[in-house]
């Protein structure tokens, strides 16, 4: 036989009456607002946007000084040199100084007392790449040639003028080697329409070119160098084995 409980009537708040036990469980917390610092009503500080040139002048001494700086930046830009004049690149200086190799029997030397690398960095960009349109990947060994070149060159200079008269630098040897380059530089795009087979035309062409850069060349250490005439033959076969080993490159 079934027992029988008897359950209490379960009674639900009619009103806006809350059970003070359930209330404290149930009820959501509101969200208060983050603590803000208040900020005095007048302060000596702008506001710095992007545009500084936007900012209002004030009465204070930032302001001021802010104007003043956007205004010394702007007029600055001016003022500047160009970029090539900065990187000590001049133009005008290298086809002057490249112009006065295509005539070997004149060489200007007073175009070479300054002497700089942007020329011959040219030149020997243009050597690498004709090598390279003729099939041939010769940029390390044209430019370990140049540097071995202007440092013998300037080593017999200086052994053969002496103390007296060894006032060439290295500086100056190799800027007068890179741009006597000139003719290799030329002979070497003339190659490219040279047939692969025909020798005796490609020395015969390797032959000139060699002995209108041997003589500018010797021209140019000759004239910028001081008592440097006597020793004109040496030079010149110094200068003749050099250029001859650039020919070769271009040869074979």
């Amino acid at each position: 036989m079934a027992k029988q409980f008897n359950v209490p009537p379960v009674v639900f708040p009619s009103g806006g009456g809350v059970n003070p036990t359930v209330g404290n469980v149930n009820q959501r917390r509101v969200p208060t607002a983050p603590f803000q610092p208040s900020r005095p009503p007048s302060s000596s500080i702008p506001f710095m946007a992007f545009d500084i040139g936007s900012v209002p002048l004030s009465s204070g001494p930032v302001g001021g000084t802010i104007s003043t700086s956007a205004a010394s930046s702007s007029g600055s830009f001016d003022d500047e040199e160009p970029l090539l004049d900065e990187l000590g690149i001049h133009p005008e200086q290298i086809w002057h100084k490249t112009r006065s190799i295509l005539n070997p029997f004149r060489v200007n030397p007073t175009a070479h007392k300054d002497s700089d690398l942007s020329g011959p960095i040219f030149l020997y960009l243009c050597f690498c790449l004709f090598q390279l349109l003729g099939g041939k990947i010769q940029f390390g060994i044209i430019l370990g040639w140049i540097v071995v070149s202007s440092i013998f060159l300037y080593i017999v200079f200086n052994m053969l003028a002496g103390r007296n008269y060894g006032n060439l630098d290295l500086h100056t040897c190799t800027s007068v080697v890179g741009y006597c380059l000139l003719p290799v530089v030329i002979f070497s795009a003339a190659s490219l329409f040279i047939p692969q087979g025909s020798s005796v035309p490609r020395f015969a062409l390797a032959g000139v070119f060699v002995l209108w850069a041997t003589r500018a060349c010797t021209n140019l250490m000759v004239a910028l160098s001081d008592g440097g005439e006597e020793h004109r033959g040496l030079i010149a076969y110094a200068c003749f084995l050099i250029y001859a080993l650039f020919s070769l490159l271009v040869i074979f």
